[in-house]
Protein backbone atom coordinates (compact mmCIF):
# COMPACT_ATOMS: atom_id res chain seq x y z
CA UNK A 1 0.00 0.00 0.00
CA UNK A 2 1.20 3.54 -0.75
CA UNK A 3 2.25 5.38 2.41
CA UNK A 4 1.21 8.66 0.78
CA UNK A 5 -0.72 9.93 -2.22
CA UNK A 6 1.88 11.53 -4.54
CA UNK A 7 0.71 14.96 -5.69
CA UNK A 8 2.33 18.02 -7.26
CA UNK A 9 0.78 21.14 -5.71
CA UNK A 10 0.71 24.37 -7.76
CA UNK A 11 1.46 27.36 -5.51
CA UNK A 12 2.55 30.07 -7.99
CA UNK A 13 1.30 33.44 -6.73
CA UNK A 14 -0.12 31.91 -3.54
CA UNK A 15 0.87 32.55 0.06
CA UNK A 16 2.52 29.70 1.97
CA UNK A 17 3.13 30.00 5.71
CA UNK A 18 6.69 29.42 6.94
CA UNK A 19 7.12 29.41 10.74
CA UNK A 20 10.65 29.47 12.09
CA UNK A 21 14.08 31.02 11.57
CA UNK A 22 17.58 29.89 10.75
CA UNK A 23 18.87 27.49 8.11
CA UNK A 24 15.94 25.08 8.26
CA UNK A 25 13.33 27.80 7.75
CA UNK A 26 15.48 29.49 5.10
CA UNK A 27 15.54 26.24 3.11
CA UNK A 28 11.73 26.01 3.22
CA UNK A 29 11.44 29.66 2.16
CA UNK A 30 13.73 29.10 -0.83
CA UNK A 31 11.72 26.05 -1.86
CA UNK A 32 8.44 27.98 -1.74
CA UNK A 33 9.96 30.82 -3.79
CA UNK A 34 11.43 28.37 -6.30
CA UNK A 35 7.90 27.05 -6.96
CA UNK A 36 6.57 30.60 -7.39
CA UNK A 37 4.91 30.83 -3.98
CA UNK A 38 4.93 33.78 -1.58
CA UNK A 39 6.34 32.94 1.88
CA UNK A 40 4.42 34.56 4.73
CA UNK A 41 4.11 34.43 8.51
CA UNK A 42 1.53 32.73 10.68
CA UNK A 43 -0.50 35.96 10.93
CA UNK A 44 -1.40 35.52 7.25
CA UNK A 45 -2.49 31.89 7.59
CA UNK A 46 -6.06 32.81 6.58
CA UNK A 47 -4.71 33.58 3.08
CA UNK A 48 -2.80 30.30 2.73
CA UNK A 49 -3.50 26.60 2.14
CA UNK A 50 -0.09 25.15 3.04
CA UNK A 51 2.29 25.70 5.94
CA UNK A 52 5.81 24.72 6.93
CA UNK A 53 6.93 24.64 10.56
CA UNK A 54 10.71 24.76 10.99
CA UNK A 55 11.36 25.12 14.73
CA UNK A 56 14.10 23.37 16.69
CA UNK A 57 12.05 23.23 19.89
CA UNK A 58 9.84 20.13 19.56
CA UNK A 59 7.06 21.38 21.83
CA UNK A 60 6.92 24.74 20.07
CA UNK A 61 6.91 23.00 16.68
CA UNK A 62 4.05 20.70 17.71
CA UNK A 63 2.03 23.63 19.08
CA UNK A 64 2.54 25.67 15.90
CA UNK A 65 1.55 22.70 13.76
CA UNK A 66 -1.68 22.17 15.71
CA UNK A 67 -2.59 25.86 15.52
CA UNK A 68 -2.14 25.90 11.76
CA UNK A 69 -4.07 22.68 11.28
CA UNK A 70 -7.01 24.17 13.18
CA UNK A 71 -7.18 26.93 10.57
CA UNK A 72 -7.62 24.28 7.86
CA UNK A 73 -4.06 24.30 6.43
CA UNK A 74 -2.07 21.27 5.35
CA UNK A 75 1.05 21.35 7.50
CA UNK A 76 4.59 20.03 7.25
CA UNK A 77 6.56 19.96 10.50
CA UNK A 78 10.29 19.57 9.87
CA UNK A 79 11.79 16.33 11.19
CA UNK A 80 8.40 15.23 12.60
CA UNK A 81 6.75 12.98 10.01
CA UNK A 82 4.15 11.93 12.60
CA UNK A 83 2.85 15.52 12.64
CA UNK A 84 2.94 16.05 8.86
CA UNK A 85 -0.05 16.20 6.55
CA UNK A 86 2.45 16.06 3.69
CA UNK A 87 6.16 15.37 3.36
CA UNK A 88 8.75 16.85 1.02
CA UNK A 89 10.44 14.59 -1.54
CA UNK A 90 13.91 15.06 -2.93
CA UNK A 91 13.29 16.67 -6.32
CA UNK A 92 15.15 16.32 -9.61
CA UNK A 93 14.28 18.97 -12.19
CA UNK A 94 14.67 18.79 -15.97
CA UNK A 95 12.58 21.67 -17.24
CA UNK A 96 8.93 20.61 -17.08
CA UNK A 97 9.97 17.15 -15.91
CA UNK A 98 10.01 16.77 -12.13
CA UNK A 99 11.09 13.50 -10.53
CA UNK A 100 10.26 13.28 -6.82
CA UNK A 101 11.83 10.65 -4.54
CA UNK A 102 10.11 10.13 -1.20
CA UNK A 103 10.60 7.84 1.76
CA UNK A 104 7.57 9.23 3.60
CA UNK A 105 9.82 10.95 6.08
CA UNK A 106 11.72 7.76 6.96
CA UNK A 107 15.08 9.07 5.70
CA UNK A 108 15.69 12.34 3.88
CA UNK A 109 19.30 11.22 3.34
CA UNK A 110 18.23 8.10 1.45
CA UNK A 111 15.86 10.11 -0.75
CA UNK A 112 18.64 12.59 -1.50
CA UNK A 113 21.15 9.95 -2.55
CA UNK A 114 18.62 8.16 -4.74
CA UNK A 115 17.96 11.51 -6.43
CA UNK A 116 21.69 12.08 -6.92
CA UNK A 117 21.97 8.69 -8.66
CA UNK A 118 19.08 9.63 -10.94
CA UNK A 119 20.76 12.98 -11.69
CA UNK A 120 23.56 11.09 -13.41
CA UNK A 121 21.17 8.85 -15.36
CA UNK A 122 18.59 11.28 -16.71
CA UNK A 123 19.73 13.52 -19.59
CA UNK A 124 19.25 17.29 -19.66
CA UNK A 125 17.25 16.91 -22.88
CA UNK A 126 14.24 15.57 -20.94
CA UNK A 127 13.03 19.14 -20.41
CA UNK A 128 13.12 20.10 -24.12
CA UNK A 129 11.43 16.79 -25.01
CA UNK A 130 8.56 17.48 -22.58
CA UNK A 131 8.21 21.03 -23.95
CA UNK A 132 8.20 19.75 -27.54
CA UNK A 133 5.51 17.16 -26.77
CA UNK A 134 3.39 19.84 -25.09
CA UNK A 135 3.74 22.22 -28.04
CA UNK A 136 2.86 19.43 -30.48
CA UNK A 137 -0.21 18.24 -28.54
CA UNK A 138 -2.70 19.35 -31.20
CA UNK A 139 -0.58 17.94 -34.02
CA UNK A 140 -0.39 14.60 -32.21
CA UNK A 141 -4.18 14.59 -31.79
CA UNK A 142 -4.61 15.30 -35.49
CA UNK A 143 -2.15 12.55 -36.44
CA UNK A 144 -3.72 10.00 -34.07
CA UNK A 145 -7.39 11.01 -33.54
CA UNK A 146 -8.38 7.95 -31.48
CA UNK A 147 -7.20 8.15 -27.89
CA UNK A 148 -6.19 4.46 -27.78
CA UNK A 149 -4.17 4.78 -30.98
CA UNK A 150 -2.59 7.97 -29.68
CA UNK A 151 -1.54 6.39 -26.40
CA UNK A 152 -0.07 3.33 -28.10
CA UNK A 153 1.81 5.41 -30.67
CA UNK A 154 3.32 7.62 -27.96
CA UNK A 155 4.21 4.55 -25.88
CA UNK A 156 6.06 3.05 -28.85
CA UNK A 157 7.87 6.30 -29.65
CA UNK A 158 9.01 6.83 -26.05
CA UNK A 159 9.99 3.21 -25.40
CA UNK A 160 13.62 2.11 -25.24
CA UNK A 161 15.07 2.37 -28.74
CA UNK A 162 12.04 4.29 -30.01
CA UNK A 163 12.38 7.50 -32.07
CA UNK A 164 11.65 9.65 -29.00
CA UNK A 165 13.52 7.53 -26.44
CA UNK A 166 13.76 9.98 -23.48
CA UNK A 167 17.10 8.53 -22.37
CA UNK A 168 18.75 9.55 -25.65
CA UNK A 169 19.99 13.14 -25.99
CA UNK A 170 18.29 15.13 -28.73
CA UNK A 171 15.05 13.14 -28.89
CA UNK A 172 13.08 16.39 -29.03
CA UNK A 173 14.69 17.21 -32.41
CA UNK A 174 13.17 14.02 -33.88
CA UNK A 175 9.58 14.86 -32.98
CA UNK A 176 8.69 16.38 -36.38
CA UNK A 177 10.11 13.39 -38.21
CA UNK A 178 8.15 11.00 -35.98
CA UNK A 179 4.90 12.87 -36.62
CA UNK A 180 5.52 12.77 -40.35
CA UNK A 181 6.08 9.02 -40.50
CA UNK A 182 4.81 7.62 -37.20
CA UNK A 183 2.34 4.76 -37.38
CA UNK A 184 -0.08 3.36 -34.84
CA UNK A 185 0.64 -0.04 -33.36
CA UNK A 186 -1.37 -3.11 -34.14
CA UNK A 187 -4.87 -2.58 -32.74
CA UNK A 188 -4.77 -5.93 -30.94
CA UNK A 189 -1.90 -7.56 -29.14
CA UNK A 190 -2.02 -10.23 -26.43
CA UNK A 191 0.93 -11.28 -24.30
CA UNK A 192 0.59 -14.15 -21.87
CA UNK A 193 2.95 -14.20 -18.89
CA UNK A 194 3.39 -17.21 -16.61
CA UNK A 195 4.58 -15.81 -13.30
CA UNK A 196 7.38 -17.56 -11.46
CA UNK A 197 6.70 -15.82 -8.14
CA UNK A 198 4.71 -13.05 -6.45
CA UNK A 199 7.77 -10.77 -6.52
CA UNK A 200 7.56 -8.08 -9.25
CA UNK A 201 11.37 -8.01 -9.33
CA UNK A 202 11.23 -11.42 -11.01
CA UNK A 203 9.48 -9.94 -14.06
CA UNK A 204 11.70 -9.61 -17.11
CA UNK A 205 12.20 -6.14 -18.57
CA UNK A 206 9.96 -7.08 -21.52
CA UNK A 207 7.23 -8.35 -19.19
CA UNK A 208 7.40 -5.28 -16.94
CA UNK A 209 7.25 -2.95 -19.96
CA UNK A 210 4.27 -4.81 -21.45
CA UNK A 211 2.45 -4.69 -18.11
CA UNK A 212 3.06 -0.96 -17.83
CA UNK A 213 1.67 -0.33 -21.33
CA UNK A 214 -1.32 -2.71 -21.29
CA UNK A 215 -4.87 -1.44 -21.80
CA UNK A 216 -6.31 -4.56 -20.14
CA UNK A 217 -4.79 -6.91 -17.55
CA UNK A 218 -6.43 -10.33 -17.33
CA UNK A 219 -5.21 -12.41 -14.41
CA UNK A 220 -5.72 -15.54 -12.38
CA UNK A 221 -7.42 -14.86 -9.02
CA UNK A 222 -4.24 -15.61 -7.09
CA UNK A 223 -1.97 -13.06 -8.80
CA UNK A 224 -0.36 -10.83 -6.16
CA UNK A 225 -1.38 -7.18 -5.91
CA UNK A 226 2.33 -6.30 -5.97
CA UNK A 227 2.37 -7.55 -9.57
CA UNK A 228 -0.93 -5.95 -10.60
CA UNK A 229 0.04 -2.46 -9.41
CA UNK A 230 2.85 -2.44 -11.98
CA UNK A 231 0.14 -1.91 -14.60
CA UNK A 232 -1.20 1.53 -15.55
CA UNK A 233 -3.65 2.87 -12.98
CA UNK A 234 -6.30 3.27 -15.71
CA UNK A 235 -5.82 -0.21 -17.20
CA UNK A 236 -8.88 -2.44 -16.96
CA UNK A 237 -8.54 -5.49 -14.69
CA UNK A 238 -10.36 -8.70 -15.55
CA UNK A 239 -10.22 -11.91 -13.53
CA UNK A 240 -9.86 -14.99 -15.75
CA UNK A 241 -11.47 -16.87 -17.39
CA UNK A 242 -12.63 -14.51 -20.13
CA UNK A 243 -11.92 -13.87 -23.79
CA UNK A 244 -9.31 -11.18 -24.55
CA UNK A 245 -10.82 -7.92 -25.85
CA UNK A 246 -10.83 -7.38 -29.60
CA UNK A 247 -8.87 -4.12 -29.45
CA UNK A 248 -5.95 -2.73 -27.49
CA UNK A 249 -3.04 -4.32 -25.70
CA UNK A 250 -3.81 -7.12 -23.29
CA UNK A 251 -1.51 -8.83 -20.80
CA UNK A 252 -2.65 -12.19 -19.44
CA UNK A 253 -1.10 -13.10 -16.09
CA UNK A 254 -1.15 -16.73 -15.01
CA UNK A 255 0.19 -18.25 -11.83
CA UNK A 256 3.12 -20.56 -12.44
Amino acid sequence: MLHSLPLFHRIAGQRVVVVGSGDMADAKTRLVERAGGIPCGETEAHHARLAFVALEDERAAEAAGLRLKRTGLLVNVADRPDLCDFTLPSVLERGDVLVAVSTGGASAGLAKHLRLRLERLLPQSLGPLAAALSTARNRIRDRFPRSDDRRRAIDAALSQGGPLDPMVEGSDARLDQWLDCGETLESRAVLEITLTSDDPEDLTLRQARALGEADTVMHDPGVAEAILVRARADAARVVLPANPPSEGRTVVLRKG
